[in-house]
């Protein structure tokens, strides 16, 4: 059908023992992490079984020929690696009879998670798909979501973390699919770190600046196949991601990075950047009616805007610069190349055509109150804030070479995207690099701190399809004093004449206090909400978490500004301070300037 949906067969053993005494039918489901293990009871008996380290693909050539809800021949050597830790864990088994064990192919996807929604390559064609264990589970609330997302054409809630077209190019090669796949396999029961990054099938996509940025010290992560600097190692150090549940190994080189930023110049690659070109006749009119914010503007303008959904739901966070009078740049995240392109296209209109051209662009962000000296040293156009404003979109020349340049900010800081054909992008890199001066080289992790000061949010943590631009504190980006109908606009109105019952807030926490998202806000001792998203702020000195303080009977910029908050870190509570205000630099004057 030309529909991608990947997943691979993986083979599956567990045990089934004889009757064993003490064992009862209101026995609880055992899980032990630790020896990655689970039992169950089963007629008097136990069904036992494992995640393995070095699991067992299977049909590697193929599915055998007629082969339909059969079972595979037992491996008993395979399966020994469990039995001392699993005897240490339930005695019993040592002397316990065996029935079967037994050997099956169960589907398991790239990251764990199953698969649902409407195929991107294909209207009207819906997947469920890759559940193996967890099709028990959670086949009850899929089989509403997606009997809800066939009959409305779109899905009842945000299913971001399940939803197809979280996949992109490297998942329609089989090989990679399967590499990545027995390592998330061999992670169902192994501790999940935060920010921890897979290894496998690494690396696959690799902008021209790769192997520059090894050579300085990078330590990449990787999003959608593409390979990024998470963080630069300095002197001394290895650029090897050290796990914690505290504060992580590369806590310090992202403080060295987030300074710079703020009071020097960096430059981060972000060529893995979804760049998208919409041309046509009725371009604009398309794209006017899809995005919440204003994009019909004056060739040269840059227009930060949010795509939502009927009920005013967040379906896509991204930035369009309007390159001719029917012709629109776009950009947004790594990770939601398939789902924005998707959401775009299917609510095109008249004669507009979307294009994916991220291959074809590399991507230099230079950011930092210093960022204007250090370009106007390779570049002679007008750089000033008159001449350059924020919020707009120019082609220059950059060490002779064609840049489009966008005046944005995603750090909080004065700086420029720098988008350039992907052939020119190391001898622009080597240029800005060069002499006295030259700009502190710096990765995500400090993205993400420097944005978490400025209460910027992110797609997938902080703003998503269950959350509006009005909850979200982003109706200043909503045009709804223009009068232009576009998707969403009656849910957005109706919720700014009634009151909205959720809003997002920033907190704050004492620094040796570690948030990483998902905490629980309580108001006044009682629960109001959690962390969409966690972090530290190098600037400001103190931990730092986005989250919707929620309330059934309405919640204003006094309720929430009137209470007293507590976080719940670890099984305890931590005093927090709340603010609807970006905590660093408030007038945001280094953007304008």
């Amino acid at each position: 059908m030309g529909v991608n949906v990947p997943l691979v067969s993986v083979e599956h053993q567990y045990m089934i023992t004889e009757r064993i005494e003490g064992v009862t039918s209101t026995l609880p489901t055992l899980r032990d992490p630790d020896r990655r293990t689970y039992w169950k009871e089963e007629v008097g008996g136990l069904v036992w079984g494992g995640y393995e380290p070095n699991p067992k693909p299977w049909a590697v050539k193929g599915v055998p020929e007629g082969f339909h809800f059969e079972l595979l021949t037992s491996d008993y050597d395979h399966y020994s690696q469990f039995m001392d830790d699993a005897i240490a864990r339930v005695p019993a088994l040592e002397t316990a009879g065996v029935k079967q064990l037994l050997n099956g192919p169960e589907s398991f996807t790239p990251d764990g998670n199953f698969i649902l929604g409407e195929a991107p390559e294909l209207r009207n064609f819906y997947v469920g798909a890759g559940f193996n264990a967890f099709g028990i589970a959670s086949g009850g609330g899929a089989g509403m979501a997606l009997a809800e997302w066939v009959a409305t054409g779109e899905p009842p809630f945000d299913l971001w973390p399940v939803d197809i077209r979280r996949f992109g190019p490297p998942h329609r090669v089989t090989d990679y699919v399967r590499t990545r796949t027995l390592e998330a396999y061999a992670k169902h029961y192994t501790i999940a770190w935060p920010s921890e990054e897979m290894r496998s099938a690494r690396p696959n996509r690799r902008s021209p600046l790769y192997a520059h940025l090894k050579a300085a010290g990078a330590s990449f992560g990787e999003k959608l196949g593409w390979e990024r600097p998470n963080w630069f190692a300095g002197p001394g150090e290895d650029p090897v991601d050290r796990y914690s549940m505290g504060r992580p190994g590369w806590h310090e080189a992202v403080g060295r990075e987030h300074k710079a930023a703020r009071e020097g110049a960096v430059l981060i690659d972000q060529s893995s950047f979804a760049k998208f070109r919409l041309t046509g006749r009725d371009a604009a009119k398309a794209l006017t009616r899809i995005a919440a914010g204003n994009v019909d503007r004056a060739v040269g303008t840059l227009t930060y805007t949010q795509m939502l959904n009927r009920k005013g739901g967040i379906e896509c966070d991204l930035t369009v610069a309007r390159l001719g009078p029917q012709e629109f740049h776009i950009v947004t995240g790594t990770g939601f190349a398939t789902h924005d392109f998707d959401w775009i296209s299917r609510n095109l209109a008249g004669e507009a055509t979307l294009h994916d051209i991220t291959s074809s662009m590399a991507v230099l962000s230079l950011m930092g109150p210093l960022s204007r000296e250090v370009l106007s040293r390779h570049s002679a156009d007008d750089l000033t804030n008159t001449g350059f404003p924020f919020g707009t979109a120019r082609w220059i020349s950059v060490a002779n070479c064609p840049v489009l340049a966008l005046r944005v900010t995603y750090v909080g800081e004065l700086g420029w995207e720098l988008h350039m054909p992907t052939d020119v992008a190391v001898t622009v890199y080597e240029a800005l690099m060069s002499g006295q001066g030259a700009p502190t080289l710096a990765g995500y992790r400090a993205i993400e701190t420097l944005r978490l000061e400025k209460g910027y949010r992110a797609w997938g943590a902080d703003i998503g399809p269950d959350h509006t631009p009005v909850e979200a504190g982003l109706g200043w980006a909503v045009k709804m004093k223009s009068g232009i109908d576009f998707i969403g606009r009656d849910a957005i109105a109706s919720q700014l004449a009634g009151g909205v019952k959720k809003r997002l807030a920033t907190f704050t926490a004492d620094p040796d206090v570690v948030l990483l998202g998902r905490e629980t806000i309580y108001r006044n001792g009682q629960r109001v909400g959690w962390l969409s998203s966690g972090g530290y702020g190098h600037t400001v000195g103190k931990s730092i978490g986005l989250g919707y303080v929620r309330y059934p009977d309405g919640v204003t910029e006094d309720f929430i500004l009137s209470g007293h908050y507590e976080l719940e870190v670890a099984s305890g509570r931590s005093p927090a301070q709340v603010t609807l205000a970006p905590l660093h630099d408030p007038q945001n004057q280094r953007v304008k300037a």
